[in-house]
């Protein structure tokens, strides 16, 4: 082989080299092309969020929540300006002396904070809620990697004043219990956006604001008057203590409207503090619980007897000196009687009279009256949580049933059923849907809504009404067990409950005890009525002795608030004056 041609090989084999090179370069460019075609063209809009979502975020915050005011227009739950704490662990490189830093300006432990810190973590809560000087002061420390998020805390200035009825709201701005539960929809702000965007040391540069929009709740206005409310809860605190009771609750309503003007509780909570508190506190249970209201029932039991025209007020009944046998078991009275009369049966409460009379009604007649009363059904108050109550079908009741529920027991309501039930005898039967929330408002005030006297029916007429005022006024006589629920100079139409509570065995020995006194005053013109509830009082159990008292305490002292004048005829209406002058 010569020169030449070994030349020639070598050119032949570096053109093959050069064009094999070609063709893998060719290749590549292709596929380049290609990827960049994919990315610019097919992927662009994809590719331009993640990239914008590299440098830009969206910031939500929810706006501020309604302000919860009393009839009177006073506050009750307000939202104040707060600041959140957060952090982004990845941008801070010296957890261990930024923790040191902010000991000193936040309620966290060094540990905690030195955990939170540490996480490997896009972003963590520090402190929700802070104030607004706290949050100067760790801006002022100038700490890369501290986020500062804009917020509402709720307060609640009364402090433990209706707290079982106003409830509460989350650190998220969410309502959890009560009213705040209720009218969350209405209560909490719209959520607010906006758009910031950082560069690569994570500081703002931009800020685009994407929801001009009115972000603030609507406002409550409550048909709660808090002095009232005040006056109920300090009579409760005093009557628990007294009797070294459980628990106690009350509520007064007008009885022409159905307005609430206090639910009130012993023992209180402080909604400001919630989580201090066990969940039993935190339920408005004049709402929410059931339980057997004992002799009151003896009211709606003599009314169904009135309304079937088989009795009059002085119709004899023997009550069988204390001791009665009905559908195999014996009934007992307190105190024994004889030959009394309807009217005595319901002022003594006597348990075998209010049992006879149910026998000669019938069933059918007590059921039908107890319903039209609205037991075995809600109210439909604007609460959450409530109870029926339980009411069995009278097909389903046994004659010592019937003559159980004829005086309150193996029946169970709840307090605002009970209270609205005597409310519909203090305004001449026709019962009224009981309301606890006024109006609602937007941030100016202007109303955006009523919640407007509401009738449900007539529960009886008005000449069983009259009769049954005549008899519950005999109740709270001398005579009568309520004696000790009538304030100086008023006249007060009310019943009293001894109602035994069921043991855990299922029966009523060696039980507990609520004592009950519900009524209503003026007699003439009724302007509250009033329901007081004693759980497991352990010095006393009777209502007219450890519920009445309280009643009367509530009556009088709201009865000066509002101005409402005593009156028992002329020369007790002139005494009466003459004590109000003098400072009595």
């Amino acid at each position: 082989m010569n020169w030449t041609e070994t030349g020639k090989t070598r050119i032949k084999r570096r053109n093959r080299r050069i064009l094999f090179l070609g063709c893998v370069f060719t290749i590549l460019y292709i596929i380049i092309g290609v990827k960049a075609f994919y990315i610019q063209i097919i992927q662009d809009v994809n590719l331009s969020k993640r990239a914008s979502s590299e440098y830009k975020k969206a910031v939500k915050c929810k706006g501020r929540r309604g302000t919860i005011y009393d009839v009177n227009m006073k506050e009750l739950v307000i939202s104040t300006r707060v600041t959140s704490i957060g952090a982004h662990p990845r941008r801070i490189s010296h957890p261990d002396r930024i923790a040191g830093e902010l000991l000193e300006h936040l309620d966290i432990s060094r540990r905690t904070l030195r955990h939170q810190l540490a996480r490997d973590a896009a972003f963590v809560w520090m402190e929700r809620d802070v104030s607004p000087m706290q949050a100067e002061m760790l801006k002022k420390l100038d700490i890369q990697g501290l986020a500062y998020i804009p917020g509402y805390c709720r307060v609640y200035p009364n402090q433990t004043l209706a707290g079982q009825v106003l409830g509460f709201s989350g650190v998220d701005g969410n309502g959890l219990e009560g009213l705040e539960y209720y009218y969350d929809d209405y209560l909490r702000g719209s959520q607010k956006q906006w758009t910031i965007a950082k560069d690569a040391l994570g500081r703002i540069f931009h800020r685009e604001a994407e929801s001009p929009f009115d972000d603030e709740g609507s406002n409550l206005i409550l048909t709660i008057d808090s002095t009232i409310q005040f006056i109920a809860e300090r009579a409760l605190e005093d009557t628990v203590r007294q009797y070294q009771a459980k628990s106690g609750m009350a509520v007064a309503m007008v009885p022409q409207t159905g307005a609430i003007r206090a639910i009130a509780y012993y023992p209180r909570f402080d909604p400001n503090s919630f989580g201090d508190y066990s969940k039993y506190t935190w339920r408005n249970r004049a709402i929410t619980d059931p339980f057997e209201p004992g002799s009151v029932m003896k009211v709606f039991t003599a009314a169904a007897a009135l309304e079937s025209g088989v009795y009059s007020p002085q119709s004899l009944i023997d009550c069988e000196d204390g001791s009665y046998r009905t559908g195999g078991h014996v009934i007992h009275d307190t105190h024994p009687h004889g030959l009394i009369t309807f009217k005595e049966v319901v002022q003594f409460s006597s348990n075998i009279g209010a049992a006879k009379i149910a026998e000669r009604v019938g069933p059918k007649r007590l059921d039908h009256t107890l319903r039209e009363f609205g037991f075995g059904e809600k109210t439909g108050i604007d609460c959450p949580g409530e109870t029926a109550g339980r009411l069995r079908p009278f097909q389903q009741w046994r004659t010592i049933d019937h003559a159980n529920i004829a005086f309150g027991q193996g029946i169970s309501v709840s307090a605002i059923q009970l209270i609205n039930a005597v409310s519909a005898i203090a305004n001449q039967g026709v019962m009224m849907k009981p309301r606890i929330v006024k109006a609602i408002t937007d941030k100016n005030g202007r109303i955006i809504d009523t919640n407007e006297p509401e009738v449900r029916r007539r529960a009886v007429s008005t000449r069983t009404v009259d009769i049954m005022k005549d008899i519950m006024f005999s109740v709270t006589s001398k005579k009568g067990t309520g004696s000790r629920a009538v304030p100086s100079g008023y006249k007060v139409c009310g019943k009293t409950g001894t109602a035994q509570k069921i043991n855990s065995r299922g029966t009523y020995e060696n039980c507990e005890y609520n004592a009950v006194f519900v009524g209503f005053s003026p007699k003439e013109s009724p302007k509250l009525a009033v329901i007081v509830v004693i759980d497991e009082p352990q010095k006393a159990h009777y209502g007219g002795v450890v519920a009445a008292p309280a009643f009367r305490k509530i009556v009088k002292e709201s009865f000066n608030y509002l101005d409402i004048p005593p009156y028992q005829g002329r020369r007790h209406y002139n005494v009466a004056i003459k004590s109000r002058k003098k400072g009595a």
